[in-house]
């Protein structure tokens, strides 16, 4: 199996769907965000003679209405991914430092995913985590990724796997009497 074949197989799997196209844009988005808010800095800095924060210090205090506006738009747009980042971001501190493979799979996710720059392929990938996986070969490198994406998927998505509802259901089983 090549690894385009891999990478589809995961992509298609509903249960790494979502995290696996976030993951895959992770790169992009940090990139496009910190274009963003360098160019409506710039912008504003050119335009209004003052930063940001200034300029937004001053309409508020002036109770000037930006509802609708251009600003109001970039802003709008600039908060959404940076909520969308700092969400993914607390989700792989929280698998990093509460799951019992949490360092294995956090360092997977970095140098696949995460970061500033991407790796050529999965040879500098491996390079990369033998200091922190001593025995990583590509087998274990591809299936251990696929754990740690599903890892991941649990804390973004919440944690529904049958196996886990069969387990919960014998320790805490349902009752017809509505109790």
């Amino acid at each position: 199996m090549t690894k385009k074949q891999r990478e589809m197989d995961i992509a298609a799997n509903p249960l790494y769907h979502d995290t696996w196209k976030l993951l895959k844009k992770y790169r992009d988005v940090v990139w496009s965000l910190e274009l963003s808010v360098q160019q409506v800095r710039n912008r504003f800095e050119i335009e209004y003679g003052s930063s940001i924060e200034d300029f937004l210090e001053s309409v508020y205090l002036a109770g000037v209405d930006l509802s609708g506006s251009d600003i109001e738009h970039h802003a709008k747009c600039i908060e959404r991914s940076h909520r969308m980042l700092k969400l993914l971001d607390s989700s792989i501190e929280l698998l990093r430092n509460k799951h019992k493979n949490g360092e294995t799979y956090y360092w997977l996710l970095y140098y696949t995913f995460l970061s500033p720059q991407q790796l050529k392929n999965v040879e500098e990938i491996i390079e990369q985590l033998r200091p922190h996986i001593w025995d990583i070969s590509f087998r274990t490198y591809y299936r251990r990724r696929q754990e740690a994406i599903e890892a991941l998927s649990s804390i973004l998505w919440g944690y529904t796997s049958k196996e886990s509802m069969e387990i919960l259901e014998k320790f805490v089983p349902e009752t017809g009497s509505g109790t």
